[in-house]
This record gives C-alpha cells, sequence and structure tokens, in this order.
C-alpha cells in the first residue's frame, strides 16, 4: 500500500496528497508531526530513499540551525534529531513498495506512476 508522510500544513504536501488520492489508488496518511517515525522506521525510509540522513533535514528549520547546524552529528544523531523533532524531516515523502520519493515538484510525482 502506499505510504504519504503528510504535513497537511505543508503546500506542497497538499499538492501531493491530492494526486494520490485522484489516482484512485489505495493508501495511508502518516501524520509524521503527530505520530514520528521510530528509529527502526526512519532506518528503513532512509535505505528506501537511498540518502543519508542529513538528505532529509530540513536544514533551515530554525530548530536546525540553533540546536544542530555546525556540529559534528553521527549518522545516529540526526536520524534522534529527526525523531525528537519530526518537523526537520524533509516531506512529502511518498513510500510504494520498496521504493521512496521526496514528492516536492509536479516531476517528482508524476515519476510514481499511481495513475
Amino acid at each position: 500500500m502506499i505510504q504519504l508522510f503528510h504535513n497537511s500544513r505543508c503546500g506542497k504536501s497538499r499538492n501531493c496528497l491530492a494526486f494520490i488520492e485522484s489516482s484512485g489508488k489505495e493508501f495511508e496518511i502518516i501524520k509524521y508531526l503527530e505520530n514520528p517515525p521510530t528509529f527502526e522506521e526512519l532506518t528503513v525510509l532512509l535505505k528506501k530513499l537511498n540518502f543519508k540522513p542529513i538528505e532529509l533535514v530540513r536544514q533551515k528549520e530554525v530548530i536546525w540551525i540553533e540546536k544542530y547546524k555546525n556540529k559534528s552529528l553521527s549518522d545516529d544523531e540526526i536520524i534522534n534529531a529527526m525523531i525528537e523533532n519530526p518537523i526537520l524531516i524533509e516531506r512529502p515523502i511518498v513510500v510504494n513498495g520498496d521504493n521512496a520519493y521526496i514528492a516536492r515538484d509536479s516531476e517528482t510525482i508524476s515519476k510514481l506512476n499511481l495513475k
């Protein structure tokens, strides 16, 4: 089943949700701000994205700048920072089987092959 890591306050996330809804495919919305992923779930997600943890961080978020920027953090520490502060997780993320995508633009959304 398709999963959407969704933030309803994000326009790009809402656009992605509308695209998935219009596909007619079954999907699950994951409100990651309310229910942050576990360390294991985030690790699996990073593998599906083929990302290093820092690539999933919204580095312009105030909390990142104030608490983490310019610190030498291990991958595990970055993952834990995202779990403690889920607003740091880039969005929207679409998981379809063994693949995951940051679906911020129409080009990426069109690659999801949901139609």
